[in-house]
């Protein structure tokens, strides 16, 4: 009821943020970096986010135009914590701007890439492998990513767009 006469005064959630905490609590799980061998490093962990981002992306296309807001929210979200998190590494103006083009192109080229690995499933393993090792894996710890993608995937199939606005993805 204060919200209303104070509306200035209350803080307001950003947009795509409950999603976004929610794709950023699925991609902290110590398995990906334990069991999946994914490196314990920000271009490790930047691809187990991106990956995730990408496919709540392409789940939340699917629900039309509701799902493409969210969808927009969740991209906008993921452009600020980038740009956030690369000025607290001490990243400047001249530069900043570039890095956070090229992270949201990474993350452009995975949402693609799971969009083709969706409609043929032949193609999993090979869109996992693409988008979490950027050098060669063990055959195990792939198969452990490709598994634990492929049971988000259908957490997220199980859910409808609002449950996943509210960042419910597991």
């Amino acid at each position: 009821m204060l919200d209303f006469l104070f509306r200035r005064l209350t803080a307001e959630q950003k947009r795509g943020a409950r999603l976004f905490d929610a794709v950023t609590r699925i991609a902290r799980h110590p398995h990906w970096y334990v069991e999946g061998k994914i490196a314990d490093t920000i271009d490790g962990r930047f691809a187990v986010l991106a990956t995730v981002a990408a496919l709540v992306v392409v789940r939340l296309e699917q629900e039309g135009a509701r799902g493409d807001a969210a969808s927009v929210a969740l991209t906008e979200r993921f452009v600020e914590v980038m740009e956030a998190e690369h000025r607290e590494l001490g990243l400047g103006d001249p530069t900043l701007g570039k890095t956070v083009r090229r992270l949201v192109g990474s993350l452009a080229r995975r949402t693609e890439r799971w969009r083709s690995a969706i409609c043929d499933l032949s193609g999993w393993i090979a869109a996992t492998r693409d988008s979490l090792y950027r050098d060669g894996v063990a055959a195990e710890a792939l198969k452990h990513s490709s598994d634990a993608l492929m049971r988000l995937w259908l957490n997220l199939q199980a859910n409808d767009v609002h449950s996943l606005e509210e960042g419910k993805l597991e």
